[in-house]
């Protein structure tokens, strides 16, 4: 949120984290837990995705994987962007029994009480995407946000200098309505960037984390602001409205697009000929579901599982084709 939020924040669910769908394992947006991947397993563990994105997707086929290995039950259900349903989901699961649940917070404070009366009834509970400073929380796996956002914005204030003779108008899509405080992370590593190059100027920052509704916001900037040069986003779904407003606009050569997250429809606008996606720095999805689950196992055998593992990120770059075809390849492969 690849991950704006895929992204995917703001009215409908979150981002798409930003992100489209891959795969061909969809979860469940109802509260109901759906059927295991191995019934005649021995653990049951459930896994709630924050929402349906590829990034999430991406996570979910990684825990199912690990899964597998370790003769899991995995029940997976969608909190779909609302915490009123990744509570009831919580509660649900922890009321079948599971073993162990693996969550992406939607709230540091809102998603705590259901997850801690889970923790009392012996439920391990380990965190992956966003994580939770609680001491109930077993361990988990993120990203460094802010880490993030300064690696497309170097990349972005490079691309200023070289390109547009150190000066450019630059426009912010984000994600801080969806998550008040992670949603702040991705936009101050970019915007630390920034302050670097004195002839870029932030013209405009707003929330938009659907790809709908950025192409929607990212239209009225340009509208507003003709001037524009860059615009950068904090997801997925950012990333693809964007740079679908920039193409719908005839703005092509004018304006380039930078952003987060990793998708195969994002892998397709970088090695797109149009040149308005630039770089993405991307979350390792797929990584970080199997690091969760292998943490989820750990924890219910009483094995020694890490409070925090930071996952890094990777930067996809329109100069360099071989990581986008390589992620490519992962998403066909997991498919």
């Amino acid at each position: 949120m690849q991950k704006i939020l895929r992204r995917r924040f703001a009215a409908a669910a979150l981002c798409a984290l930003v992100l489209a769908g891959c795969g061909n394992q969809s979860s469940p947006t109802n509260n109901a837990a759906p059927a295991n991947t191995d019934p005649a397993g021995g653990k049951k563990i459930a896994a709630i995705l924050m929402q349906e994105d590829q990034f999430f997707r991406l996570n979910e086929l990684g825990m199912r994987d690990a899964a597998k290995k370790h003769n899991v039950q995995l029940l997976t259900g969608s909190a779909a962007g609302a915490l009123d349903k990744e509570i009831n989901l919580v509660d649900t699961y922890a009321g079948q029994g599971v073993d162990a649940i693996i969550v992406s917070p939607l709230n540091p404070k809102g998603s705590a009480a259901a997850l801690k009366r889970a923790a009392d009834k012996g439920v391990k509970i380990v965190t992956y995407n966003n994580s939770l400073d609680s001491p109930f929380v077993a361990g988990g796996l993120k990203s460094d946000d802010v880490a993030l956002g300064a690696s497309t914005g170097k990349v972005t204030r490079e691309f200023i200098t070289k390109k547009l003779g150190g000066k450019a108008k630059v426009a912010v899509l984000q994600y801080v309505a969806l998550l008040a405080d992670v949603g702040k992370l991705r936009p101050q590593g970019f915007k630390n960037e920034m302050k670097k190059l004195p002839g870029a100027q932030i013209v405009a920052e707003q929330d938009a984390w659907l790809a709908p509704e950025a192409e929607r916001v990212a239209t009225a900037l340009l509208n507003a602001h003709p001037d524009l040069n860059i615009i950068w986003c904090a997801n997925e779904g950012a990333t693809v409205g964007a740079t679908t407003a920039v193409k719908n606009a005839g703005k092509t050569g004018k304006v380039f697009v930078f952003g987060t997250d990793i998708s195969d429809q994002l892998a397709g606008f970088l090695l797109s000929p149009d040149n308005i996606l630039q770089a993405v720095t991307g979350q390792k999805p797929y990584e970080m579901g199997v690091g969760a689950m292998e943490a989820a196992v750990a924890a219910t055998s009483g094995g020694k599982v890490e409070k925090l593992r930071i996952v890094p990120g990777e930067l996809y770059s329109r100069d360099n084709a071989t990581p986008i075809r390589a992620f490519q390849a992962q998403v066909k492969a997991l498919s």
